[in-house]
């Protein structure tokens, strides 16, 4: 027989479970990988540098465009980090809006994880389950901020607005019979409040629906079971977060250990897997989608009791409304003023962290006394995740790299910041 001779494999940068920007070097036994080397720089946007040249309110929408799967849970982060600075005290309804919305982000990204991974390993259906839903929850944040993705709807000292009365309608269609469009609508005949409702009752279901076609599925467990495995005091040094680390058997979360806002005030679990392999991980996802709906629920309930304020009553803060801005002058001009140039915030620094969808997402934020930030850095919890790609991938074959890139959640915009 001829000599075996390693030889060196271009992982991407086309792959689908990472759009076109992910990029390893694999040196290759035969199909076995002895290492995996995963380079970074295809997509890289400088959001840091950008957030430093800008006024500390526009920069919100660069957060959305971090992990673009979970888009508040970024905004929360760094209108925290603000508020932190500038000790400006939330008003309670907005605080519940913001757990609430932050649930619904969990729930978008969970639900294109388990599509997209589905599919990665070639589980079609799966995928047309989920976006079934997504499509729901997306008319929720394109209700609140007119955006379907980037919605900018947090800001220093509460959120955008209240919640609509109103919910977007389908309109007729030469695809949809009349019979179609009015079940569709019977849902959105109230305000969002009442849509969200309508969405928790029967989301429990759907996700019975996705573990039907995979939690027991043989072709699901040999791709995922015992693959990419990851011991506690492992997942803790190569610094995992979220269910990467939960799934690994750690009960770390930051909603229960560093509660913000009102996450102490809700009732939910911490589901924790046994074996740290991209199965536990899978069923830890699912487990916190249903653990979602509840706190959504508890939410909903709160916020149809208790109406009031959803943003600081601090001028320096908050913008005029749009009623003042078309009669007074002074008002416009106050308007134009916040917009463009923003307002100081007090020298120091501060850091504030969320339990994103992917794991702890953290911004570090520097104050000078300026309108602008002297300096910003992320922390993305996608970033060790990547790297401890590596370690996973040893000694499994080629197609188990997808598999672990899979159970990563890795989103590029967040690591290649």
């Amino acid at each position: 027989m001829s000599e075996f001779r390693n030889f060196t494999l271009n992982f991407g940068p086309q792959h689908p479970a990472a759009h076109g920007v992910l990029r390893l070097v694999l040196e290759m036994d035969g199909e076995v990988i002895q290492k995996a080397d995963p380079h970074i720089g295809l997509l890289h946007r400088g959001t840091e540098k950008l957030a430093e040249t800008k006024p500390f309110n526009q920069s919100i929408g660069y957060m959305d465009r971090l992990d673009y799967v979970s888009m508040m849970c970024n905004e929360h982060s760094y209108v925290m980090a603000i508020e932190k600075l500038m000790g400006v005290e939330v008003p309670l309804r907005a605080q519940y809006i913001r757990v609430m919305f932050d649930e619904v982000t969990r729930i978008l990204n969970h639900l294109m994880w388990l599509g997209a991974h589905g599919i990665d390993i070639g589980a079609m259906t799966v995928f047309l389950y989920c976006f079934r839903e997504r499509e729901d929850l997306m008319d929720c944040y394109e209700a609140v901020s007119g955006a379907r993705m980037h919605a900018t709807y947090y800001r220093p000292g509460g959120v955008y607005r209240d919640l609509p009365d109103t919910m977007p309608q389908h309109k007729p269609s030469k695809f949809r019979s009349v019979k179609d469009i009015a079940r569709l609508n019977e849902s959105r005949s109230g305000s969002l409040l009442d849509f969200l409702q309508d969405f928790t009752d029967r989301f429990p279901a759907c996700v019975d629906e996705y573990e039907t076609l995979l939690t027991d599925n043989r072709i699901w467990k040999q791709r995922t079971v015992n693959i990419g495995v990851v011991s506690p005091e492992r997942a803790l040094a190569l610094g995992f977060s979220g269910p990467m680390l939960r799934g690994s058997g750690l009960a770390w979360d930051l909603r229960k250990k560093q509660p913000y806002d009102v996450y102490d005030r809700v009732d939910f679990d911490i589901p924790v897997g046994r074996n740290g392999d991209c199965y536990d991980r899978y069923l830890v996802r699912v487990e916190e989608m249903r653990q979602s709906n509840r706190i959504i629920r508890q939410c909903v309930d709160w916020l149809r009791a208790n109406p009031g304020p959803v943003m600081v009553d601090d001028r320096k803060v908050r913008p005029p409304r749009r009623e003042e801005m078309k009669g007074d002058m002074e008002s416009l001009i106050h308007h134009f003023k916040l917009m463009t140039e923003g307002y100081s915030v007090p020298e120091g620094q501060a850091y504030a962290a969320v339990e994103a969808p992917k794991g702890e997402f953290g911004i570090w934020l520097v104050s000078d006394g300026a309108n602008k930030p002297y300096r910003v850095k992320c922390r993305a919890p996608g970033f060790p995740h990547l790297a401890a790609i590596d370690e996973m991938v040893r000694g499994h074959m080629l197609a188990d790299v997808v598999a672990v890139i899979g159970t990563a959640d890795i989103v590029f915009g967040e690591i290649d910041r």
